[in-house]
This record gives structure tokens, C-alpha cells and sequence, in this order.
């Protein structure tokens, strides 16, 4: 009888010390959620600015929220399984089972969104050019538009790209049509930028991208519906292993 004791104690030893290792490892994944978040909000924010749109600051906030409640539900695995309190593991298990339903959902939505973009692409497309152009024509080096002006040097750096459909767009733009103004794009649309740089719009000069900068936020845009995608559902299915 005392060694079927012993066994039995070392067994929940050892569930115990699992249980504690696997909310560990959740408390952290939770962790790296929430930055992915806060990096999104902090590095791509002046592109949520030049789109008008509220997608990237809500996908954005979402995984904050969640990476939130993911950490909760971590330190609560963790007190439960110390102190061995039979009302926080069920509170544990209440809120591991909402998250694997959650994580379930916004994998499968994320990769139906995907799906749909490719037979809406061509209405999401004249949205997305209609507003970049909009913005980067009429808001371009205009008072009081500075962080347009940033972002806008920024996405056109990043991404290899000149204006919203191509570098022609910048013919409209009331900075350029200045008459003080030498250029005929931005610097930022040069290979290798430089002061007075977009005066020469020749290929060899400045990027040349067929489709211009929406083209490359369109993939960007796809591709993290694929990561948002695999990650959710890639992490459900490990909380089914464990």
C-alpha cells in the first residue's frame, strides 16, 4: 500500500510539474502574441494612416486583447496547478477551451478571407488605389501632413515602389505641381535617394514596379493573413497534443 502511495505521489509530481511546464510555454506564446501586436501598432501604423482604413489597428488590437487573455489564462494554469485549487483549474480549463474555440475561428476566417480576396481583389484593389493615390497626391509634403509625408517615404523605400499605381501618379500631386518644386517624384522613389534625386524619373533612376505601391500592400496584406492563419490554428492544434 505504501508503494502504490509513492507512486501515486510521484505521478502527480510529475503531472503537476507538466501541467506547470506546458503553462509556461503558454504564458509565453501569450507574450509573443501581445508584441506582435504592439510591433504591428508601432512599425506598421504610418500604413494605416495612407490607407484610411481601420484594419491594421483593429487586426492589431485584436492580437493584443488576446495575447492578454492568453497570459491571464497562463498565470492562472499556474496558481491552480501550485496550489491545487479545484475552482481555478476549472476556471483554467473554462478559459483554455474559449481560447482553442477562438484560436479555431479567426484561423479558419483568416484563411477564408484569404480565399475571398482573390475573387474580390478587383474591388478591394480600386478601393486600396483610390485612397493611397488620394492621400499621396492631395497630403505630400503639405502642412501640418508630416507624418503622411514620413509614411509615405517610408512605404516608398520599404516596399521598392513610386506612387500608388505607378510613378506617373506623382504628375497630379499638389506638391509637385508647386511651382517653386524641381521634381518630378519624390526622393524616395530613387534607387539611392539623395537631395533633388527625383528630378530624373527614368527607370534606371527610380523604381519602376509594375502595379506601384498597392500591388506590394496587397501582397504584404495577403501574406499576413497566411501567418495570422497558420499561427492560430497551429497553436490550437498543439493545446489539443498537450
Amino acid at each position: 500500500m505504501e508503494t502504490y502511495d509513492e507512486k501515486n505521489t510521484c505521478g502527480m509530481i510529475c503531472l503537476k510539474y507538466l501541467l506547470l511546464t506546458f503553462n509556461l510555454l503558454f504564458w509565453l506564446a501569450g507574450g509573443v502574441v501581445m508584441a506582435v501586436g504592439v510591433w504591428t501598432l508601432v512599425e506598421k501604423s504610418d500604413y494605416i494612416s495612407l490607407l484610411n482604413s481601420t484594419f491594421y489597428s483593429a487586426s492589431a488590437y485584436i492580437l493584443i486583447a488576446a495575447g492578454a487573455i492568453v497570459v491571464f489564462t497562463g498565470i492562472v494554469g499556474c496558481c491552480a496547478t501550485l496550489k491545487e485549487m479545484r475552482s481555478l483549474l476549472i476556471v483554467y480549463f473554462f478559459l483554455l477551451l474559449c481560447i482553442f474555440l477562438l484560436e479555431i475561428v479567426a484561423g479558419v476566417l483568416a484563411y477564408i478571407q484569404y480565399q475571398e480576396c482573390f475573387p474580390l481583389c478587383q474591388q478591394l484593389d480600386k478601393e486600396l488605389q483610390h485612397n493611397l493615390k488620394e492621400t499621396m497626391v492631395q497630403k505630400y509634403q503639405q502642412s501640418g501632413e508630416e507624418s503622411i509625408t514620413s509614411a509615405v517615404d517610408k512605404l516608398q523605400q520599404e516596399f521598392k515602389c513610386c506612387g500608388s499605381n505607378s510613378s506617373s501618379d506623382w504628375s497630379d500631386s499638389v506638391w509637385i505641381l508647386t511651382p517653386s518644386n524641381e521634381r518630378l517624384v519624390p526622393d524616395s522613389c530613387c534607387k539611392t535617394p539623395s537631395n533633388l534625386c527625383g528630378r530624373r524619373d527614368h527607370p534606371s533612376n527610380i523604381y519602376k514596379v509594375e502595379g506601384g505601391c498597392i500591388t506590394k500592400l496587397e501582397t504584404f496584406i495577403l501574406s499576413q493573413l497566411q501567418i495570422l492563419g497558420a499561427v492560430a490554428i497551429g497553436i490550437a492544434f498543439l493545446q489539443v497534443k498537450s
